[in-house]
């Protein structure tokens, strides 16, 4: 699908899904937040979209699987850790810095690993794709997507534990 057939056919549609993500996520900013996404992705894929038949449709699950994304992290309040912190008593300055520490060393690791492993831990750790849909934003197989996967969360730990355990 070229530009000006995907402005023709795809642009149309945007009031639709702006108000079904409006709907679903209650904040006028979050849904053009979404629906900027879904454009983005539906770009992205342009080439692939003549396999679908009702383009709409696609593009209306696309966004309801967005939405319910983003209503899934907001439920969260923050790291997974979170709720091990907050068991361990009130929030000391000590243990909310270690946090804090703790957060950035784990986001320094991630950004050193290749592109494409973490690109991979980012879309199913904190944007919680499917193994499936990562695959096909991907382009790539089910197989491929565990196996990167994997050896990122493998390669994050050992350095975690590396650089917490190594003297200084």
């Amino acid at each position: 699908m070229d530009a000006e057939r995907f402005k023709a056919e795809v642009l149309p549609i945007r009031d639709k899904l702006f108000r079904t993500a409006r709907r679903m996520l209650e904040d006028e900013a979050d849904a053009e937040d979404a629906l900027q996404e879904v454009y983005l992705k539906l770009w992205q894929m342009r080439e692939n979209l003549d396999h679908y038949n009702s383009l709409e449709a696609f593009a209306t699950t696309m966004t309801k699987n967005l939405c319910v994304d983003m209503i899934r992290k907001r439920g969260r309040e923050g790291p997974i850790e979170e709720e091990l912190y907050c068991q361990a008593g009130p929030d000391d300055p000590y243990l909310h810095l270690e946090r804090k520490s703790n957060d950035e060393l784990i986001r320094m690791i991630i950004d050193r690993l290749p592109t494409v492993q973490q690109a991979v831990l980012k879309m199913k750790n904190i944007e919680e794709y499917e193994l499936e849909e990562i695959a096909q934003i991907t382009g790539t197989t089910n197989e491929a997507v565990r196996v990167n996967l994997s050896r990122a969360r493998k390669k994050v730990r050992e350095e975690f534990i590396r650089l917490t355990t190594e003297p200084r």
